[in-house]
């Protein structure tokens, strides 16, 4: 038998402060749940739009792609897209919601200059760059989405699992605890009063008869 679960007032006043935290911490596990749901939907649905955009500017890039190979031919806009260089201005901080770290991407556009000639290539070209540039600023943007709705809704599902457990098993435990100690200490106080009153009945009895 646990030794928590003796009738004894210690006991009680344990078991009502466990019983007390126990409701307090399900009341804070599920207004942080709460709040990382309204984040996550409004994280799913940035990213609806942000993929829908990227679907639109993808489509322009290619036209004017396929309009810049016909207009320069496609070996020559191959050689122009070997001197694009390796993007190197992301940086990558974090930030926290309610406690899960999510991530915060920073991306200098300014590193965006054209690598080629404006006098040897065409409209279309430019069309295609800006465009390209739109996909890859726009795909940053989604994929710093993207992974921050997946840390959310994995701590999402961990604070559900704890609020739980706190709603269906221990808070139920320690309720459970404070009645049954609650109903001895009080069996025993009615015992210990009837008992009293024996003893006070005999001991009136007792010197009545002297």
């Amino acid at each position: 038998m646990d030794p928590n679960s003796f009738p004894t007032k210690g006991n009680l006043i344990s078991a009502k402060n466990s019983l007390a935290l126990a409701k307090q911490g399900y009341e804070l596990m599920d207004k942080k749940r709460n709040i990382l749901i309204r984040e996550l939907m409004d994280l799913i649905e940035e990213a609806k739009g942000i993929q829908s955009e990227i679907d639109q500017v993808f489509t322009e890039a290619y036209i004017s792609l396929q309009t810049a190979n016909v207009e320069l031919g496609i070996h020559y806009v191959q050689e122009i897209a070997d001197t694009v260089p390796v993007e190197n201005s992301i940086r990558i901080k974090t930030r926290s919601i309610m406690g899960t770290e999510i991530p915060l991407v920073e991306y200098n556009k300014q590193a965006e200059l054209p690598t080629y000639a404006f006098y040897s290539t065409t409209e279309s070209l430019d069309e295609a760059k800006t465009c390209f540039d739109r996909v890859k600023e726009l795909t940053i943007r989604l994929s710093m989405v993207e992974n921050s709705a997946y840390r959310l809704a994995a701590d999402i599902k961990k604070t559900q699992k704890r609020a739980n457990a706190l709603k269906n098993i221990t808070i139920p435990t320690y309720t459970e605890r404070v009645i049954t100690i609650t109903n001895a200490l009080e069996e025993k106080e009615r015992e210990e009063f009837t008992r009293l009153k024996v003893i006070k009945r005999n001991r009136s009895n007792k010197e009545s008869l002297c």
